[in-house]
């Protein structure tokens, strides 16, 4: 049973939207993944290159919950694309015995994906000849603390 109702004298609502699905950067570039998978030429796509700065004081509380890495250097395919990409190489919950507070992964609470922590500055504009992913600048997997045991 639908939700739509009809009052007044509008056009009948058939709860459709005018809206296009699948046209920003980031869909587009994943469409391409899923068809690049089975393509002789998989990565061979333009990217550019993103330097990730911690911007927070380091007495900042944010600090506290996503503990940060220094200075990071990807290849990516826009600025959050770049946070995407830098966080991911952080240690996901799933992979320790611990939990998320709130969520299913703890990719969200990366300190790469706030930008009141780390500020994402393009360095250099289509480049072929790099791989999608961290070029520079370590990440550290002790993001999470394991479950202690009693």
């Amino acid at each position: 049973m639908s939700n739509v109702s009809r009052t007044g004298k509008e056009e009948i609502n058939n709860a459709t939207s005018q809206t296009t699905f699948g046209k920003s950067v980031e869909s587009q570039a994943q469409i391409e993944d899923a068809a690049s998978q089975s393509s002789p030429d998989a990565g061979d796509e333009m990217l550019n290159i993103y330097r990730l700065e911690p911007i927070a004081a380091p007495d900042d509380p944010r600090w506290d919950n996503s503990p940060g890495h220094g200075t990071v250097v990807v290849a990516a395919r826009t600025a959050g694309d770049a946070r995407i990409v830098a966080a991911a190489r952080e240690l996901d919950f799933m992979e320790v015995d611990a939990a998320p507070a709130e969520d299913v992964t703890t990719v969200n609470a990366s300190a790469f994906r706030d930008d009141k922590l780390y500020t994402v500055i393009e360095i250099e504009r289509n480049k072929r000849d790099v791989k999608r992913g961290i070029l520079e600048g370590a990440i550290a997997v002790d993001t999470i603390r394991p479950i202690q045991s009693d």
